[in-house]
């Protein structure tokens, strides 16, 4: 009889204890599942906002490059107008001086826009040639400059934020190398020979004096 209680206690405490794990194991999926939720929910989350945001980002560049375009027209617009103002008046203008002069301001007024949008000529006439900064349209010679230097710019160059966005186009000064002539080396040569001759003779009738 005790034998038989003994099996029936341990039989009891497997029971209980199979109970218990099927009571954890179904807690650990609970959690498992509701981790595995969160993770969805978190993934979906970050699936729309990036869909959100490829759509978006394009948007804004456009509205940005239309911003910095608007804003450059308007600050082109009063040369315009300047310009514009310049031109009526050139039939009524009785001095060419005064045209020059108008057109002179609108041309300095362009320049400091340009200015304000990180735009600078490049400097050539007279410089030394850069092929990074010039291009040499044709050549000449001129003695009274420095070789390889800039004589005369055919159109301006210009750089953005430092970069250059069109280099000047230019003539440059190239000297000839003045190479000694093999005429005058044989010149100078048989005058030589024939000094030293002239020695050789000159003694010969000294000794014989």
């Amino acid at each position: 009889m005790r034998y038989k209680k003994k099996e029936k206690s341990k039989s009891e405490d497997s029971q209980k204890a199979k109970k218990c794990e099927s009571e954890e194991s179904r807690e650990t999926i609970e959690i498992l599942r509701k981790e595995k939720d969160e993770l969805f929910g978190q993934l979906q989350r970050v699936s729309a906002d990036y869909a959100n945001y490829q759509k978006r980002v394009p948007k804004q560049i456009a509205d940005t490059i239309g911003y910095e375009k608007e804003r450059v027209i308007k600050t082109l617009l009063p040369v315009l107008d300047n310009f514009e103002h310049a031109l009526q008046n050139a039939h009524s203008a009785e001095d060419i001086d005064v045209l020059v002069k108008g057109i002179r301001i609108v041309y300095d007024q362009l320049l400091d826009v340009l200015k304000s949008h990180n735009v600078e000529q490049i400097e050539a006439q007279g410089e030394k040639f850069d092929p990074a900064l010039h291009q040499a349209m044709t050549q000449r010679a001129e003695p009274d400059a420095e070789d390889n230097t800039v004589l005369e710019e055919f159109q301006k160059g210009y750089r953005l934020n430092g970069r250059v966005i069109r280099p000047s186009k230019v003539i440059v000064n190239k000297l000839e190398a003045v190479e000694p002539q093999s005429g005058q080396q044989e010149g100078e040569s048989s005058e030589q020979t024939t000094e030293q001759c002239q020695t050789a003779d000159e003694r010969e009738t000294n000794d014989q004096e």
